[in-house]
């Protein structure tokens, strides 16, 4: 199991991300760090779902731009220019 600070070193984004630009969140509760599995984007000092526009209730403790990852609709790996990796939520 991944430590928070392994976890927390695993997100480089300081201050606020560009406007406009959806970025991957690691969020924080009781239970442990956690990183969301859909991009989100911060707008007027929340972040919220960029699929859903909806607000997050989560508490984010740090950001990064979107890292390659696997998609699955090609079965390749690809590099995200401005659009999110696929992710999957760490487990607490």
């Amino acid at each position: 199991m991944a430590t928070r600070e392994k976890r927390l070193a695993q997100f480089d984004g300081s201050g606020e991300p560009p406007p406009g630009q959806a970025v991957e969140v690691l969020c924080e509760d009781h239970s442990g760090t956690y990183q969301l599995p859909f991009p989100c984007l911060y707008v007027d000092g929340k972040w919220h779902n960029q699929e859903s526009g909806g607000m997050l209730e989560a508490t984010v403790v740090a950001w990064r731009f979107p890292r390659m990852g696997f998609d699955s609709r090609h079965g390749r790996s690809e590099r995200t220019n401005g659009t999110f990796a696929s992710a999957r939520a760490s487990s607490y």
